[in-house]
């Protein structure tokens, strides 16, 4: 059986009020002819950046590891023309098809070609859209591209970024009550792309690299505003990704800079200077950076609700 993406009566808005009925039956989708092979192709299809997509078939991807996905993205399309072309590639090397796409003609072209394809073609977020139409009671009103308006949140989060951008690596502002997050961290401990993930979340981010031989700049342990972290990770990795820096840049001593004895002592010295002062401490070795500026983003959040706590108790 085909799956569609398809906008159901209710979901288009006709009938608003009514709940959208319950699917008895599974849902089925066309399945490979062979066995499963070691890769697969998978489109992903949308009128905007494809940013939500491209989040969401990782997501998915990722449950199936032993299969390597073969992305195909296929970012702002909006006319038939660009779609046409979309299908001759979907065509050319068949596979899953995820899109986000607005236009009802679009949607109906892409489903209906995939059909004569046997491939399998759905709307990420028509399971999402069914949730909220159901319990609001509500139409859609479908905007192209509407996460990425120009409103304040968009224009916070480019002044985040640029502020992060000008506060790299030691440079400290001069008031740390204008940044929202100062991250601490021996070299390789991934301060600087933590950072920029946090600003592309609208915090204001800088970062400080701890050096054993350099004391903390005065304005880090006087009162301040912003939410200090250090990040740190285990001798094993940081020595393995000083190693193939220092091979690839050729800048410095490996035996030095990837001396493990050494990094062991910066280790403890973070790990020091953070109880000192009483500083969270992230340990990076299997995170993500997305992961580590998720946790980062929850322990400020838990900080500020136990000064707000501790405020308002008598």
């Amino acid at each position: 059986m085909w799956v569609s993406g398809r906008a159901s009566p209710q979901q288009s808005g006709e009938g608003v009020g009514r709940s959208i009925p319950a699917v008895d039956n599974p849902v089925f989708c066309p399945q490979m002819p062979h066995s499963p092979p070691s890769y697969y192709h998978m489109h992903l299809v949308s009128d905007s950046t494809g940013d939500t997509l491209t989040a969401i078939a990782k997501a998915a991807a990722a449950q199936y590891a032993t299969l390597k996905p073969i992305e195909h993205m296929h970012p702002l399309v909006r006319t038939p023309r660009q779609l046409k072309r979309v299908l001759q590639e979907i065509e050319q090397a068949p596979g899953i098809v995820l899109y986000t796409i607005v236009n009802r003609e679009l949607v109906a072209a892409l489903e209906d070609r995939c059909r004569d394809l046997n491939v399998p073609a759905h709307a990420v977020l028509q399971p999402i859209m069914q949730v909220f139409e159901s319990y609001l009671g509500a139409p859609q009103t479908p905007t192209v591209a509407g996460q990425h308006v120009l409103d304040a949140s968009y224009f916070k989060r480019i002044d985040a970024l640029n502020f992060t951008m000008q506060h790299d690596d030691g440079r400290l502002p001069e008031d740390l009550n204008k940044a929202d997050i100062v991250l601490l961290g021996i070299s390789r401990t991934s301060k600087t792309p933590t950072s920029i993930y946090l600003a592309q979340r609208g915090y204001k981010t800088t970062n400080l690299p701890l050096v054993p031989e350099i004391p903390l700049p005065v304005a880090l342990t006087e009162p301040h505003s912003a939410f200090v972290v250090c990040l740190v990770a285990s001798v094993d990795r940081i020595t393995e990704v000083r190693r193939n820096r220092a091979l690839l840049m050729s800048d410095r001593d490996i035996n030095a800079y990837a001396d493990r004895t050494q990094i062991t002592e910066e280790i403890a010295y973070s790990r020091r200077i953070c109880a000192d002062h009483g500083w969270p401490v992230i340990d990076v070795t299997r995170k993500s950076v997305e992961e580590t500026a998720a946790t980062v983003i929850l322990m400020m959040n838990d900080r500020r609700s136990e000064t707000r706590a501790g405020e308002t108790s008598p």
